[in-house]
């Protein structure tokens, strides 16, 4: 049922009773309702025709809505109906009515919305088409790791080098003076004598030492 076109369904119904019935009366009444206000609502054939075809149209519209349906042929069949309508209407003494007008009118609407919810869904469907998948021949490149930026980090101030510490002081150089005067001294200085106890007062001998 997806690519029939149930605005088909009415206009057959107009056709067979148009051709195979022509006694049938499209404006007599068929149904005569009383309303809760007392007043007698009557319904005609044209009435009921014009009621189916309202109907068929909200579920052509539905089947139209639905992902995968109404495709090209659905939209070719839907484009006959309302053609062969449309030169019934223009041609035929016995479609010039306004309910066989209203019936061909319903079936533009059903090409038309149909071409209109396609659109629509190509323009939605077209964005979010994914990626082209690559060949399991060709390995795919690995992805660079990611590099973590190094946080900058405060530099510490510069340290001042200490001061070098100051050399001790060199000794004080003996002047030339006082270097002569201690030459003087050890010179003029008494040398102590060594007496030997083998010699005697006066420098000879003892006696009692043995004669060469």
């Amino acid at each position: 049922m997806v690519g029939f076109p149930l605005l088909l369904v009415p206009l057959a119904v107009y056709n067979i009773i148009a051709f195979l019935m022509p006694g049938v009366s499209f404006t007599d009444p068929l149904i005569r309702l009383t309303l809760l206000s007392g007043e007698q609502w009557q319904i005609t054939l044209s009435d009921m025709l014009l009621a189916a075809g309202v109907l068929l149209l909200l579920l052509e519209v539905i089947k139209g809505a639905r992902p995968g349906a109404k495709y090209l042929t659905d939209h070719l069949l839907s484009l006959i109906v309302f053609g062969a309508a449309a030169a019934e209407f223009v041609l035929w003494p016995k479609f010039g009515n306004s309910t066989y007008c209203l019936l061909t009118l319903l079936a533009l609407v059903d090409f038309i919305s149909g071409i209109a919810l396609r659109t629509r869904r190509r323009a939605v469907v077209a964005p979010a088409a994914p990626a082209p998948s690559v060949s399991k021949s060709q390995p795919e490149a690995p992805q660079p790791a990611p590099v973590a930026q190094p946080t900058p980090r405060p530099e510490p101030a510069p340290v001042a080098a200490p001061a070098p510490a100051a050399p001790p002081p060199a000794p004080p150089v003996p002047s030339a003076t006082s270097v002569a005067e201690s030459v003087l001294l050890d010179q003029s200085a008494p040398k102590p004598t060594v007496t030997s106890p083998d010699l005697q007062p006066g420098g000879q001998p003892p006696s009692d030492a043995p004669q060469r």
